[in-house]
């Protein structure tokens, strides 16, 4: 495994060492005194951060595994879904076996809680939960790596520039993936394309389909790669996006000047944001791992696309922000709200979506539907049998 050494999550041996730096870390002490104490963090930190790093001690002692601290890890995520969301929901495990290890190419909304959800149904079936590819731009803190890798993420070099040095480490990236899932029988999650998809157009880039046979050219096809990796869409749908404004305001400024610069610690802000803010209902539809795998990279993206749109839960708030899109497809026969929901979801639905309009600058607010409508002429073009 030493060629993996930069890049692979932390083993068991290495938790208590890793755990015990990230307490003594005063910057992560700082943010979570802030998080949980916000109006006392800047007067009182200094005797916070002490305090908060002698419950962390006492709470995780002990804790000498990955999987041991993923189960205590749960108790979190379910606090989370319980403050954030209006319940998850998850469907296609049952067509997963346990001790199998798969290849979880998902669509992309949100930095952290994608991964996070994926791995809560996992959990929750009784299944290993996956290794998560993260981009190595939102670990440009000490802290957040160790946290992540501890969390069983392993780390895409995205930041290189050189052309030489990219495709090196995607050729490293290409047979880290392909050991975990054929050599040590762990599932890996990556997102279907690099970055999220804030237009709400989810589509997989045939590219990381080939940087997936990058390691495996001078043995095998690309379709005997791709069978061995046991490719499965999984397709996650919130009913709102909290990071949604944020989103319409950087295709706007895209639009508008032809590029977009993050200002910085606007990924932080971002995960923040995805992590606390509403989500409604969440969705994660579990598809069916693909067989009769073509030779063809971009064949293969369009049958992982059928799955993850096809799969897509819609809910009110998309034919909501669908009936006042300019864009939508006159070809397409929608059926109206009344239906598909009832009286009480729509007028929850529309009261949620007025606001979210009314917070919208009239110039970003276009964009701000676009994401939200996407996903029903996606839907509603594939079962009229055209490309979606």
């Amino acid at each position: 495994m030493d060629e993996f050494e930069a890049i692979r999550p932390y083993a068991d041996a290495e938790v208590p060492a890793v755990m015990a730096r990230l307490f003594a870390d005063r910057e992560f002490l700082e943010i979570l005194a802030r998080f949980r104490f916000p109006r006392l963090a800047g007067s009182l930190g200094w005797l916070l951060k002490p305090l908060i790093a002698r419950r962390l001690h006492g709470e995780f002692a002990g804790i000498h595994s990955v999987d041991t601290l993923q189960e205590r890890i749960e108790f979190y995520l379910d606090r989370t879904i319980e403050r954030a969301t209006d319940g998850i929901t998850y469907s296609g495990l049952d067509q997963l076996k346990s001790g199998s290890a798969y290849l979880f190419l998902a669509n992309h909304r949100d930095i952290v809680m994608d991964p996070a959800f994926v791995n809560y149904a996992v959990f929750q079936a009784r299944m290993r939960t996956p290794r998560i590819a993260i981009g190595d731009n939102l670990l440009q803190r000490p802290f957040v790596s160790d946290l992540m890798r501890l969390n069983k993420s392993f780390i895409v070099r995205r930041s290189l520039t050189g052309r030489r040095e990219k495709l090196a480490a995607y050729q490293v990236l290409s047979a880290y993936i392909n050991h975990s899932i054929r050599n040590d029988g762990e599932s890996v999650w990556i997102a279907q394309a690099e970055g999220r998809a804030k237009d709400g157009d989810d589509r997989t880039d045939s590219a990381i389909l080939k940087m997936l046979h990058m390691s495996r050219k001078d043995e095998e096809s690309f379709a005997e790669t791709l069978t061995a990796l046991r490719p499965t869409p999984v397709s996650i749908s919130y009913e709102y996006d909290p990071c949604d404004q944020a989103k319409a305001r950087e295709l706007y400024i895209r639009a508008t000047t032809g590029s977009y610069t993050k200002a910085p610690g606007e990924d932080d802000t971002s995960i923040a944001l995805g992590i606390t803010g509403y989500k409604g209902r969440v969705h994660i539809s579990f598809g069916t791992p693909i067989e009769g795998i073509p030779n063809d990279a971009k064949q293969l993206a369009a049958a992982v696309d059928q799955q993850i749109l096809g799969s897509y839960r819609l809910f009110p708030v998309h034919y909501l922000a669908y009936r006042i899109w300019d864009e939508r497809d006159p070809q397409l026969a929608i059926p109206s709200l009344a239906e598909l929901f009832s009286e009480e979801e729509i007028a929850r639905a529309e009261a949620e979506w007025s606001k979210r309009l009314a917070a919208c600058p009239s110039v970003q607010q276009p964009y701000l539907i676009q994401q939200y409508a996407n996903p029903v002429r996606n839907r509603y073009r594939l079962e009229s049998g055209l490309e979606p």
